[in-house]
Formats: structure tokens, C-alpha cells, sequence
């Protein structure tokens, strides 16, 4: 299990950004796959963004794609979730998880505690 420390959600209306940040104390996050999910009211449990370890390899979900950017800052042992656009609909409790491969991320990876977003219109 990895541990994972969430910050960077918050309230804002249509249009604004966000960026969260996912911190691994003590890891190496290059070994690591990250993906961001997120749990909105009412919704199943939607997987954002999913980047492979190396980084060759991300995949975004349509409803993000465009809007949302996940960066990684091995130095910091950081990954960040810059939202752009945001719309109400984008509104959930947003994961962070790690894992060795993306395939493993929803049912065997190790997840954040959570960062609520909540974007009004």
C-alpha cells in the first residue's frame, strides 16, 4: 500500500480552474502507475485520467478530455490534476490512486482519502 496525501479541491463556479496535487511521502512516483477518479452525487465512480509509470501512456475519459491535464514532478514526488473549464458536472470527490500498472488502478491500487470540488453555475 502506498500512502497518498490529496490537497487542491475547493468551491468555484463554471469556468474556473483547479489544480489538485497527490503526494507519495517517500515514494518514487516514476514507479508508479497514477490515475484520478472521481464520485459525483449520484454517479458511478468515473476513472478521469489514468498515466502509465514511464508516463508513455495516458488516457483520458471523454468528459475530461481537453479540459483536464495530469502532470507528474518526480523531484517532488508530486502528480497534479490541472482542471480548466470546469462545469457542474464536474463536480465529485476526486481520488487519487497508484498501483503498478494503469489495469490495476481501480480494484488493487492504493487510493487517496479524497478532495471534494464543487463547481457552481
Amino acid at each position: 500500500q502506498v500512502q497518498l496525501v490529496e490537497s487542491g479541491g475547493g468551491q468555484v463556479q463554471t469556468g474556473d480552474s483547479l489544480r489538485l496535487s497527490c503526494s507519495a511521502p517517500g515514494r518514487t512516483w516514476s514507479n508508479y502507475a497514477v490515475g484520478w477518479f472521481r464520485e459525483g452525487p449520484g454517479k458511478e465512480r468515473e476513472r478521469v485520467v489514468a498515466t502509465s509509470r514511464s508516463g508513455g501512456i495516458t488516457t483520458y475519459s471523454d468528459s475530461v478530455k481537453g479540459r483536464f491535464t495530469i502532470s507528474r514532478d518526480d523531484p517532488k514526488n508530486t502528480v497534479y490534476l490541472e482542471m480548466n473549464s470546469l462545469l457542474p458536472e464536474d463536480t465529485a470527490v476526486y481520488y487519487c490512486v497508484a498501483a503498478g500498472v494503469i489495469s490495476a488502478l481501480e480494484t488493487n491500487g492504493s487510493w487517496g482519502q479524497g478532495t471534494q470540488v464543487t463547481v457552481s453555475s
